[in-house]
């Protein structure tokens, strides 16, 4: 376990408000990159993307690095034009 890894670990144990915005900044954080990467494996520049979407590019790099509320139909739009299919699971 990295330094980081510790304290991040310690901060959360004694600090439960950083221990809930810590985890759902990085369930955000995610799902940005898991959209880059699924982006980059097809292929796609963002403003090709964004092309595909009716869309700017900015918009693509803004769901890219600030996922938070992203509405699912987004998502969903994101996944096909990537020639993908977006699943969702609840564990």
């Amino acid at each position: 376990m990295s330094d980081l890894q510790k304290y991040i670990a310690k901060r959360k144990v004694r600090d439960q408000d950083f221990a809930k915005d810590y985890d759902k900044g990085y369930k955000d954080f995610k799902i940005g990159v898991m959209l880059k990467i699924a982006r980059e494996e097809s292929g796609l520049t963002q403003e090709q993307l964004a092309k595909k979407l009716k869309t700017k590019k900015s918009a693509i790099s803004r769901i890219e690095n600030h996922a938070e509320d992203i509405k699912l139909s987004t998502l969903d739009r994101f996944a096909q034009a990537l020639g993908k299919t977006l699943l969702v699971e609840v564990a």
